[in-house]
This record gives C-alpha cells, sequence and structure tokens, in this order.
C-alpha cells in the first residue's frame, strides 16, 4: 500500500460519464465537474459509457460487473469502479481502474478534498488516470494491489463500522446508568485522537491498562444483570482483546526502557 504523487495539473482531463446515481455516483459527478471535467450523468445502470473515455461505475459491489458488461468497449476507453473491496476483475475485458474514497459519503454534497482514497490500476495508464482523478477531486491517492483489497476494506469496515457497534454498546450502557451519548463524546473524541497521534497500544488506558482486575470484575457484574447475553459476550471480547493490546503496550515500555539502557551504558563507556 503506496502513497502516490499527485498528478500533474496540466494533464488534459478526459472525457467522463459516471453511472450510478447514489450518493456516491451524485458526488463525484458534482466534484469532478467543479474541478472543470467534462462529465456525463451520472447515469443509470445499463448505460453504454456514450462518447467517454473514462466511465466510473459508482454501483453496489454485486452490481459491477453487468454495469461493466453494458458499456460498448472501444480502444482507449477506461473502465473503473469506485468498491473498496473489489478487485480490478469484474471490469474485463476493459482497461480497468478503480478510485475508493476512504470516508464515509452522504449525498451530493460531501467534501472528498483532503480524504484519502484507494487507487488501482491494470496498466499503468490506468493507475495514472485513476490518481489523475484523485488529484481533481483532491484526495490523496493510496496504491493498494488487488491481493491486499479485501484486507485494506477490512481494515476500513472495523475501523469505521465495528467502532460504531461499539459505541453503541456503549451509549446503551450508558442510558442505563442515566448517561447521555453526549457525555461520552469527548472521551471518544480523545480515545480516537489518541491513537491516530500514538497507536493504540500508547493511547490505552482504564482498568485493564492498569491490570485492575477488581474494577472489570465490578463492570462485568453489572452489565450481567443489564445486557442480553449477546451483548455480554461482546463486552467479554473487548476486554480480552484490550487485556492483549495492554500486554504489548508493556511489552513496548520494556523494550524502550531496555534500548534505552543500552543506549546510555554505550555512552559511559566510550567516556
Amino acid at each position: 500500500m503506496d502513497s502516490c504523487p499527485r498528478a500533474s495539473d496540466d494533464a488534459p482531463t478526459p472525457r467522463s460519464s459516471v453511472v450510478g446515481r447514489g450518493r456516491l455516483g451524485t458526488a463525484l459527478a458534482r466534484r469532478l465537474a467543479e474541478a472543470g471535467w467534462s462529465v456525463s450523468g451520472p447515469h443509470g445502470r445499463g448505460h453504454d459509457g456514450g462518447d467517454a473515455d473514462l466511465v466510473l461505475l459508482c454501483v453496489p459491489d454485486a452490481a459491477i460487473a453487468d454495469a461493466a458488461a453494458a458499456i460498448a468497449p472501444r480502444d482507449g476507453r477506461l473502465v473503473g469502479h469506485c468498491s473498496g473491496a473489489t478487485t480490478l476483475a469484474p471490469l474485463a475485458p476493459h482497461e480497468a481502474l478503480s478510485l475508493h474514497p476512504l470516508m464515509t459519503v452522504t449525498g451530493p454534497d460531501s467534501v472528498l478534498a483532503g480524504a484519502p482514497c484507494a487507487v488501482a490500476g491494470a496498466t499503468d495508464r490506468a493507475r495514472s488516470a485513476a490518481e489523475a482523478l484523485a488529484a481533481a477531486l483532491g484526495m490523496r491517492a493510496i496504491r493498494v494491489d488487488d491481493a491486499d483489497r479485501a484486507a485494506y476494506h477490512a481494515a476500513a469496515s472495523v475501523a469505521a463500522n465495528y467502532l460504531l457497534a461499539v459505541e453503541d454498546l456503549a451509549d446503551r450502557v450508558a442510558a442505563g446508568a442515566g448517561l447521555d451519548r453526549a457525555a461520552l463524546g469527548p472521551l471518544v473524541r480523545a480515545a480516537v485522537d489518541g491513537w491516530q497521534d500514538r497507536g493504540a497500544a500508547q493511547a490505552l488506558t482504564g482498568p485493564v491498562a492498569r491490570g485492575d482486575e477488581a474494577t472489570v470484575a465490578r463492570q462485568r457484574a453489572a452489565l450481567a444483570d443489564r445486557l442480553p447475553a449477546a451483548d455480554l459476550e461482546l463486552f467479554d471480547a473487548l476486554t480480552a482483546a484490550t487485556a492483549r493490546l495492554a500486554e504489548r503496550a508493556h511489552r513496548d515500555v520494556a523494550s524502550r526502557a531496555g534500548a534505552e539502557q543500552a543506549r546510555v551504558a554505550a555512552g559511559s563507556a566510550s567516556c
């Protein structure tokens, strides 16, 4: 997974067509037009590409192959999709590319500039076109090979979708104790900021990180009377995962301390 240099602003922009009238298709068509690209659409599925040199499919993963098959093959035409988990294979026989914004797109007014996006291309030309798309949208292109697509998308799902499942559990537990969601907001933001700045191991705090088993046991006992079994299983799984993270954090601290001692000893020996 490699970051890409920004495409040249002097490169000519291809005639482009967007297929897919959902949130992403409408947002991409609008942002590309604002960037000065010649864009038609968003069109419905079944559009044949018209006279476009580049056709971008913003359709569900399961519909990519059918949407690509509807595009008339033409020498020099590029066809791309915007899926995170899908390889380039469903776009065959077209010269294929992909661009997946690593962000939540809520509608046509979504601002894409500044966000990263995963790009790929079946040829150097196709990959360069994907990077030019990213540059026009103000996004930071990151190359992700087909072999890594599913893992890349899994990371995104854990970071965003699964995080919300955990926060939903916290929300419901807090509500039972008389707290609203807003009371947890600063704590969540601080935790995410710490993870972004220092990584999870160094940002970890709380009773599991301190080895305070008595407090964790009291928490679990309280939740056992308030949560269904499935939620209690989630709490137990999260406690176990946090304990593994705390062990890693402790090893990291010990490793850094050992390295510092070795450095100091080496400095003393040279005096």
